[in-house]
């Protein structure tokens, strides 16, 4: 029922691939990417991030951006250090990261399969973020960068990418983070045949990460349609770029929480409130990490605690009801520090585990926040049952990583 598009991938020549390559548009601010770009004309952070090659007087939003990053991608095929595959591909992307490797397949997804909700979304979307991806998809005409999604594991699928990957890969390079990226075409139309045919009969795929790049991209699409009065449902901008990972592969890190005071509370008065709640030990000045569902940990003063949830306090029969960040929401955030708007509160930051949790202790010890909370990762599965529950995750749920490189691969809207 999900479909797997073949396509003209336009790509890097395999002697510029690391040198193009780059970071997403969504994981650096302007200062870093600018920061990251200096001194590499061809990274594609001059494509998705072109606010970089402005003065900061210029706003992000402004017309002026939206059209610098298509003149600074024309450059790019210009130069002849991208260009488009002869025929319809589909390719193999696999990142390692920390010994563990994840293999995904690119291709195109359906803007129907979006409105059909065959894609699945477990979070909301900023208009604002939305429309600001809108702009460079209408302006361009291209996806200039992939969505993230997850998909039921499929035993022959796996089979037919295990033999793409034997072979040696177009592209093979560490970044500067050092993570591995390799990348392979698949051109046979036998191969190609199959594994759309195999796609076929996957029930839902679902976003792991790029809610509003997906959104994007489809809301896009279902424009161009409707300005189109002679649409067959075939042509190119009825699809968008997406890479597609068997779930069984990948790793979903915490996402942990840093608050800026104790809401008038002292530090004994907090713990009470806390105990009402939670068991609570008190665990030294090594940092712990929280070891199962329902357990969290603390750091306060310069002390960990370990914070085990009292029942009552959760639901496991409700998908969001289980989850560990509706648990902190519901039994401190809300009604001990007063925190009730996640999206907006000026009071309260997260922190990808990628981080760490030095990094907790860090912006605690330092004076700018005052307590910080460290959560036990979401599980895939919990991603599946809330999508297919038709519910919606709380803000700052999920961490993916490794992230997609961006430059590997683009998508042209034009037939």
């Amino acid at each position: 029922m999900a479909i797997l598009r073949p396509f003209r991938g336009i790509r890097p020549l395999g002697t510029c691939v690391s040198e193009i390559a780059s970071c997403p548009y969504d994981v650096l601010n302007r200062a870093e990417a600018r920061a990251e770009a200096a001194g590499h004309p061809l990274s594609f952070l001059h494509v998705i991030k072109p606010e970089i090659d402005l003065p900061d007087s210029v706003d992000e939003h402004d017309d002026r951006v939206y059209r610098l990053g298509v003149e600074n991608f024309n450059r790019l095929l210009a130069e002849g250090v991208m260009k488009a595959d002869a025929e319809p591909c589909l390719y193999v992307y696999a990142q390692t990261m920390d010994g563990r490797t994840q293999y995904g397949l690119v291709g195109c997804a359906s803007v129907e399969d979006y409105r059909r909700n065959v894609i699945k979304k477990h979070e909301l979307t900023r208009p604002d973020k939305e429309e600001d991806r809108r702009r460079h998809i209408r302006l361009s005409g291209y996806n200039y960068e992939p969505v993230f999604f997850a998909y039921p594991a499929v035993q022959a699928i796996d089979e037919i990418v295990a033999g793409v990957t034997a072979a040696p890969p177009v592209y093979d390079f560490v970044a500067e983070d050092g993570i591995g990226h390799r990348f392979w075409v698949i051109s046979d139309p036998e191969t190609i045949a199959r594994l759309v045919e195999l796609f076929a009969a996957v029930p839902s795929t679902y976003v792991a990460d790029g809610h509003h790049r997906t959104a994007a991209a489809a809301g896009v699409g279902a424009e161009l349609q409707q300005a189109d009065p002679h649409s067959t449902g075939e042509e190119e901008y009825n699809f968008f770029l997406a890479v597609h990972f068997p779930e069984n592969q990948l790793r979903i890190y915490d996402y942990n929480r840093v608050v800026k005071d104790l809401n008038g509370l002292d530090e004994t008065a907090f713990l009470q409130a806390l105990a009402l709640r939670f068991e609570v030990q008190c665990r030294g000045t090594e940092p712990v990490r929280p070891t199962r569902l329902h357990e969290f940990t603390m750091y306060l003063a310069g002390r960990w605690y370990v914070l085990t949830a009292r029942p009552g306090t959760y639901d496991d029969s409700d998908p969001i009801g289980a989850l560990d960040v509706t648990v902190l929401s519901a039994s401190v955030l809300d009604p001990v520090l007063g925190i009730t708007d996640l999206r907006h509160s000026k009071r309260i930051d997260f922190v990808g585990g990628i981080r760490g949790l030095a990094e907790l202790a860090r912006r605690v010890d330092s004076g700018e926040m005052k307590v910080a909370f460290a959560l036990y990762p979401v599980s895939m599965q919990q991603l599946m049952n809330i999508a297919d529950t038709g519910n919606i995750m709380p803000p700052k749920t999920t961490w993916f990583e490794p992230k997609l490189r961006s430059g590997l691969v683009v998508h042209s809207l034009r037939n």
